[in-house]
């Protein structure tokens, strides 16, 4: 994948201590009233630069500093071929099942989940040296799988995914104690700038921005299927600061192309009304020593399909 950037420099990196105390939140949010951009108090890249794995040190430095990784013909044509054969297949199959999440103005099928556990073939993609050796490198661990999912943008009728971090939402609703984790986007379509492409503030993974509002129970349904979610979703303000800041750089490339981005990057992607469709294998990897926990929201953790446990 390749980038276009409208970027305006890092921020400075902190200096990566690790909190002290495993019983201490450091990563509060879902506040009462207003939200917060607190510097982030663990590393991106674990272990450090020296890590064996597919990437050298200067691509683990830029990682850390940017918080994402692109690479290009990380899967081939036959793989794609098979991993949209696999959607047909798991859509028609599963109806109207809870992993099927469905546009709300269409009906057409927005985002598949757990797809590793459905498919022989997409996990065995997800156990390739290409995808989950970067994420064992990173994170300096044994991974599993956190969540995998393909999202679908339909020409003419894909819609937008607003600002987020996922690891705020993940940390709140799902029990993860730390940013340990990393996200793994492989093209199953081309990514253009005019598609719907992703969008990344390069360097916001090294804050953390809390969100406002407590989420009510059962809401994981609703909030995967609105533009813009209630909760779990960051003041336009915070967004608008660290865009300002940082910039956006906008992640596009051919079928194929795989990006890697740290769990706690703010990221959002627009709206698809060209005639060419946007769609992306999502496999999440979370460090073992960084198992799951009761969510820091409060809340009953979300089903096994969004958190696998």
């Amino acid at each position: 994948m390749s980038e276009t950037a409208d970027t305006r420099g890092p921020a400075t990196v902190p200096s990566g201590a690790q909190p002290t105390s495993a019983s201490v939140d450091v990563y509060r949010t879902r506040l009462a009233q207003r939200s917060q951009i607190e510097p982030r108090p663990h590393n991106t890249v674990w272990g450090s630069m020296g890590n064996p794995g597919p990437l050298s040190a200067p691509e683990l430095r830029r990682y850390a500093d940017r918080g994402y990784h692109t690479e290009t013909s990380v899967l081939a044509d036959a793989d794609i071929a098979d991993c949209l054969r696999e959607v047909d297949a798991i859509t028609e199959r599963l109806g109207d099942d809870e992993r099927v999440i469905r546009e709300s103005s269409s009906g057409d099928v927005r985002s598949l989940f757990a797809v590793h556990q459905l498919s022989d073939i997409i996990a065995e993609i997800c156990s390739r040296e290409s995808i989950v050796g970067v994420a064992r490198q990173i994170l300096d661990d044994d991974v599993t799988i956190h969540q995998s999912r393909i999202n679908l943008k339909p020409g003419f009728a894909g819609g937008p995914f607003y600002w987020h971090s996922d690891f705020e939402t993940w940390h709140a609703e799902d029990g993860m104690p730390a940013p340990r984790a990393l996200s793994v986007s492989l093209a199953l379509t081309p990514n253009f700038t005019t598609n719907g492409p992703l969008m990344i503030i390069p360097g916001s993974h090294r804050r953390f921005v809390s969100c406002v509002g407590s989420t009510p129970g059962d809401y994981h349904r609703e909030s995967l299927t609105s533009y813009r979610p209630p909760f779990g979703t960051p003041e336009e303000e915070d967004v608008a600061r660290l865009a300002d800041e940082l910039g956006i750089d906008t992640i596009t490339g051919p079928a194929g192309s795989a990006l890697y981005f740290d769990s706690n990057c703010l990221h959002a992607s627009g709206g698809n009304i060209t005639p060419y469709p946007r769609s992306n294998l999502f496999v999440v990897f979370n460090a073992k020593s960084n198992a799951l926990q009761e969510p820091y929201g409060g809340t009953a953790p979300r089903p096994d399909h969004l958190a696998h446990r």
